[in-house]
C-alpha cells in the first residue's frame, strides 16, 4: 500500500512538472507570435517614414538635420537585434517622428499635399495597429512573467532558464498622448 501511494505522488509530481513545463513553452510561444505580429506593423511603418520624409524633404530643405534624425532613429529601430533594444530604439523613433510632425506644422503648402496626407493617415492607421499589437504582446508578457514568478511555476523557469520578459511601454509622459498628425 505505502508503495501504492509513493508511485503516485511521483506520479502527481510528475505530471505538475511536465504540464508546467508544456505551459511555460505555450506562453514562449504565444509571446513569440504577439512580438512577431506587432514586428510586422512595425516594418510596415519602418518602410512608410522614407517617404514621408521625402515628402516633407521638397517643402522643408533647411530642415535636414530633423529628417535625418528621422531616417537614423528608423534605421536604428529597424536594425535593432533584441526585444530591449527594439524597446529602446522604438521610444527614439516615437520622439523623432513627433518632431517631424510639429516641424510640418510650419509649412502650410506640406499641409495641403495630398500625398503627404495620405501618408499621414496611413501612419496614424499604422499606429492604432502597433498599439493594438503591442497591448496583445504585454498581455502575454503579463501572463508570461506572472508564471515566472508564481510558486511553485518559479521552480520550473528556473530549472528551465525561462526569464521575466520586457513589457513593451512608452515610458516618457510626454509619448503618452497619441502623436497629433492634424495638418
Amino acid at each position: 500500500m505505502i508503495f501504492i501511494v509513493i508511485i503516485a505522488i511521483i506520479a502527481i509530481i510528475a505530471i505538475w512538472f511536465i504540464a508546467s513545463y508544456n505551459g511555460f513553452v505555450k506562453l514562449k510561444n504565444r509571446l513569440e507570435e504577439a512580438f512577431s505580429t506587432m514586428d510586422v506593423y512595425l516594418k510596415k511603418r519602418y518602410d512608410l517614414i522614407p517617404n514621408l520624409v521625402e515628402t516633407v524633404k521638397g517643402y522643408a530643405k533647411h530642415e535636414s538635420e530633423t529628417l535625418e534624425k528621422v531616417i537614423e532613429a528608423r534605421n536604428s529601430a529597424m536594425n535593432s537585434t533584441t526585444i530591449d533594444d527594439k524597446i529602446s530604439n522604438e521610444k527614439s523613433l516615437q520622439s523623432t517622428l513627433s518632431h517631424l510632425f510639429a516641424l510640418s506644422e510650419s509649412y502650410p503648402d506640406l499641409k495641403a499635399n495630398t500625398n503627404f496626407m495620405t501618408m499621414q493617415n496611413d501612419l496614424k492607421s499604422m499606429e492604432g495597429e502597433i498599439a493594438n499589437s503591442r497591448k496583445y504582446y504585454n498581455a502575454m508578457v503579463r501572463e508570461f512573467n506572472t508564471k515566472c514568478e508564481s510558486f511553485p511555476s518559479n521552480i520550473i523557469a528556473s530549472m528551465f532558464n525561462f526569464k521575466k520578459q520586457p513589457l513593451f511601454e512608452i515610458d516618457d509622459d510626454t509619448h503618452r498622448d497619441n502623436i497629433k498628425i492634424s495638418f
